[in-house]
């Protein structure tokens, strides 16, 4: 005799959630569109800042052998998903540039973060993968290898070290930067997927 009241209790929540989604859809769209613009820019901007903040940041599980997430990268992934191939250029750049400036110009970061924001924007123009939390995870796995292989190939260029103690050290680099990049990253992703994504509804509406 529970099991209809079960099934009706697990339809009712998509509704209530479904019905909440849409009332702050229509909040937002309320909104004078400048306004709109402001809020989006204060949490794009907002959002780039917390990851710049994490990135020295090692608190219990967002470590593994000295290295941590790397948060701009997250970011990079999430921004390119659903833009164009420039926009998500531009803006892993720009990001390698705040990286930079944090750090050290040489090797630069800006052009593994620019190259990672160039193949998510041709990965997701092509349809490749569909867009969930593991397909994210996914790509940023994947991008964490790759820009931590291009920052490696910088500092053999430059050539003031030995390249095997480069290469060595890099490889545990690059692992333990995409295993941990890869579990976080649906703390980036999914937020700010969710803000854009109502933004977008509400210019619509």
């Amino acid at each position: 005799m529970k099991i209809p009241a079960f099934g009706s209790s697990r339809q009712k929540k998509p509704k209530s959630s479904r019905r909440r989604s849409r009332i702050q859809i229509q909040s937002i769209a309320h909104l004078h569109p400048r306004i709109r613009k402001l809020l989006d820019w204060m949490v794009t901007v907002g959002s780039v800042v917390l990851c710049l903040l994490l990135l020295p940041t090692r608190l219990p599980g967002m470590e593994l052998l000295g290295i941590g997430p790397n948060w701009l990268l997250i970011w990079v992934v999430a921004w390119s998903v659903k833009r164009s191939v420039f926009t998500g250029v531009m803006a892993g750049i720009i990001l390698g540039l705040l990286q930079d400036a944090m750090t050290a110009p040489h090797p630069t970061h800006a052009l593994s973060l620019g190259i990672a924001g160039l193949l998510t924007g041709l990965i997701q123009k092509q349809r490749f993968i569909e867009e969930d939390f593991i397909s994210i995870a996914l790509i940023v796995f994947v991008m964490a290898v790759l820009t931590e292989t291009i920052f490696g190939l910088q500092l053999t260029l430059i050539g003031d070290r030995k390249i095997a103690d480069i290469w060595t050290y890099y490889q545990r680099v690059a692992l333990a930067s995409a295993i941990l990049s890869s579990l976080w990253a649906p703390v980036v992703y999914y937020p700010l997927n969710r803000w854009w994504q109502k933004l977008k509804l509400a210019q619509h509406s």
